[in-house]
């Protein structure tokens, strides 16, 4: 089979299109004929190595020890281990392989633990289903599990454009949540479009600046110290970090659970729990169109070197995702 090797740490350069053997499925394991996969900002670290503690998570101290990038999936089951209960041959599928599995989808077929997967949405297409898992998975369990997330609470979406952010604007409008999207000028008609109360331009305005406070702020991207946004929460308000730069998350790192003694603010890092039941749930959001994913752009397996370049140096509007068959 084909798959994108990355045979050393550097740029997207070092990329190569190689023949490779196809896997075997385990017992509890399904082959999955892989349509389409999507990048996401871990990808790019492994690649990159960096942080350079990167190198001693899933592994390769000098070079990647799974050379083979990619976590997102949306394809076919073609075989199934004898043990398998849930799926069968010919089963449309999607799902999110973590890092521990020592396994990547920029590849034609890739073997998953069938815990890891569900059945693909019927409104959606390949490109679409393999742009959600880990991007919505992430925007859930930080609005749901860490940010208390209620009807009516105030929430602020900091990098609301990119691919967990259109996600969570959605979500959050799905619990009934009043939106506040902080994105750049050209993606302010799309966080509009996706459900958001306000929309906040960081070009023009500094939302940690403007007075305003929040029930919860959900920071996908930016830069702000933690003390900027603590000054936007409101009191027994929840500060929510699934993204952005590194210094920004080894700060919040220090700060996990931070309790104020005066108000009782909460500072959390997301990590996420990858499980069939989140999957399934946002199966069913995107079923019944409560959201929809954002693809900014696809490219061939054979363009993923091309599609690492755009991921890095612009900022996608959704999900960039990788075409396979």
């Amino acid at each position: 089979m084909k798959a994108m090797i990355c045979p050393r740490y550097g740029s997207p350069d070092v990329l190569q299109l190689r023949e490779v053997e196809k896997p075997t499925p385990q017992p509890d394991e399904v082959l999955i004929q892989i349509h389409a996969a999507s990048l996401n900002s871990r990808d790019l670290r492994m690649l990159r190595a960096n942080p350079i503690f990167m190198r001693l998570m899933p592994g390769g101290l000098f070079r990647p020890r799974n050379n083979i990038f990619g976590g997102d999936l949306a394809g076919r089951v073609e075989a199934v281990g004898r043990n398998v209960k849930q799926f069968k041959p010919g089963d449309e599928v999607f799902g999110f392989l973590p890092s521990s599995t020592g396994k990547g989808t920029f590849a034609e077929f890739v073997c998953a633990s069938e815990n890891l997967l569900t059945l693909k949405p019927a409104n959606l297409t390949f490109e679409q289903a393999a742009a959600v898992p880990l991007a919505a998975m992430t925007a859930l369990q930080g609005l749901r599990d860490k940010g208390n997330i209620k009807p009516g609470k105030k929430l602020l979406i900091n990098g609301a454009s990119g691919g967990v952010g259109t996600f969570a604007v959605q979500i959050a409008k799905a619990f009934g949540a009043e939106v506040t999207a902080v994105c750049s000028t050209k993606h302010l008609e799309l966080a509009r479009s996706l459900g958001a109360d306000h929309v906040i331009d960081y070009k023009k305005e500094d939302f940690t600046q403007n007075g305003l406070q929040y029930d919860l702020i959900l920071a996908v991207n930016g830069y702000h110290p933690i003390k900027d946004y603590l000054r936007a929460l409101n009191p027994g308000g929840f500060h929510v970090v699934a993204g952005g730069s590194i210094r920004q998350l080894i700060q919040a790192g220090s700060n996990r659970i931070r309790i104020s003694q005066t108000n009782d603010q909460k500072t959390f890092v997301l990590s996420l729990k990858q499980n069939q039941e989140d999957l399934i749930i946002i199966k069913d959001f995107l079923e019944s169109g409560k959201i929809i994913p954002v693809i900014d752009r696809c490219y061939p397996l054979s363009k993923t070197p091309e599609a690492f370049w755009y991921f890095e140096k612009e900022h996608a509007r959704g999900k960039v995702v990788i075409r396979v068959l």
